[in-house]
């Protein structure tokens, strides 16, 4: 048995079924999840029609790099949202979600052999890039978010003796759980930092198109050619269409950017088994190539979070986030009790399923920034969310009159 497996933790949502074992919500109550970033607005019909057009493809081998069309509309796409030109050939690569990807990403960027190999990680974080990290026999170190800078992560804070030994950073912008967009200037800091120490940048963007202002996230690629990276060196992005297209079973998405890695990911994915199915691949070139579905997806995110966010404020310390689908909102002291128990009662009481923070952090240099915290996944239809918060607000303001 590899022994590296012995280091992962258990996953957050293991450890709320944990949580929630020994209570039962009432049984006249009907629960209501806000757990799980599950997208759950309808997947677009033509994409579904796109899908079953070709069921052909099943009866064929496909080839690991997807089909030149996949790639050339992966990179039609990413002209158009971010305004940069990308060799389909050498720059693009299918994957079977963001998920997968950084996962297996991470084995092939980092050199265990060389002592104190180390991964840089917000935190918190979406927990695969620890898991990513471990197996891949690096260890993490934990970046923290400054809620007092809208939750950017705190990269001065990193000590040099740290920066010397990293392989690979990742960075997660929009941010799971935070919803906080990365500027320009914290790019240009990691860039510098990144040709001054030969680390990579994996930039996880696979809630880039769920947004509440008039401008769109800044991307990875997007900054650096701004800064005048057209090569990409040492950076790659992940996005997907689950939560962009509402087809997280699809499992679809793709990496763009350094070729020398993206060639190098693709010789992994090759023994891996990592190939994308053809009947996928035609459904993922109908989704890349249409904006119109995004467009309303994104109206039912901002109507959905503009009846939310006023009720849960008057009771908890939140706010609209940049982007994504999230609320990650602070437990009010004077309930005196920490996340999971907050969780635990709410559950207990009113049904509603909400994640503790610390859960999806890490104590380290003294402190787990998301102790104190909630998240909330508003995925479901507006109506089931602001019933939520109602019942949320309610079970506040009852324990702190």
């Amino acid at each position: 048995m590899n022994p590296l497996l012995s280091r992962l933790q258990p996953y957050p949502f293991e450890r709320l079924r944990q949580l929630f074992a020994s209570v039962q919500p009432p049984a006249d109550i009907r629960p209501i999840s806000l757990g799980i970033g599950e997208p759950r607005h309808a997947t677009p019909a033509f994409i579904e029609k796109a899908l079953s057009a070709d069921l052909k493809g099943l009866s064929v081998y496909p080839a690991t790099a997807g089909t030149p069309a996949l790639r050339e509309a992966c990179a039609a796409w990413a002209n158009q949202r971010y305004g940069i030109a990308l060799d389909a050939a050498t720059q693009v690569l299918p994957v079977n979600g963001s998920r997968e990807a950084l996962f297996s990403f991470t084995q092939v960027v980092v050199d265990s052999s060389q002592a104190g190999a180390r991964v840089i990680c917000p935190n918190p974080f979406y927990q695969i890039y620890e898991g990513a990290t471990l197996l891949a026999g690096a260890t993490p170190y934990y970046a923290a978010s400054d809620a007092s800078r809208n939750f950017a992560v705190n990269w001065d804070a990193v000590p040099d003796d740290v920066w010397q030994n990293t392989q690979m950073i990742f960075v997660c912008s929009p941010g799971n759980p935070t919803g906080a967009v990365m500027p320009l200037s914290e790019w240009e800091k990691l860039f510098a930092l990144s040709d001054r120490y030969g680390f990579v940048i994996v930039s996880d963007e696979c809630y880039s198109e769920i947004y509440f202002g008039d401008q769109p996230p800044l991307g990875g690629l997007e900054a650096a050619l701004k800064l005048g990276r057209s090569d990409f060196k040492n950076l790659v992005m992940f996005t997907s269409l689950s939560k962009r297209s509402n087809v997280p079973g699809l499992r679809s998405g793709f990496v763009a950017g350094d070729a020398k890695l993206v060639k190098a990911f693709l010789l992994y994915r090759t023994y891996h088994g990592g190939a994308m199915s053809p009947v996928v691949q035609t459904a993922s070139v109908a989704a890349w190539g249409d904006e119109a579905h995004v467009v309303e997806n994104r109206r039912l995110y901002k109507e959905k979070f503009e009846q939310v966010t006023p009720v849960l404020s008057k009771v908890m310390d939140v706010k609209l986030p940049d982007a994504s689908f999230y609320l990650w909102a602070g437990i009010p002291d004077s309930l005196g009790m920490d996340d999971a128990e907050f969780a635990k009662q709410l559950y207990a009481c009113t049904g509603v399923t909400v994640l503790p923070g610390s859960y999806l952090a890490r104590e380290a240099q003294g402190f787990n920034p998301g102790a104190k915290r909630i998240r909330m996944a508003l995925v479901a239809e507006t109506a089931e969310c602001l019933e939520a918060a109602q019942r949320i607000a309610a079970f506040i303001e009852a324990r702190t009159r």
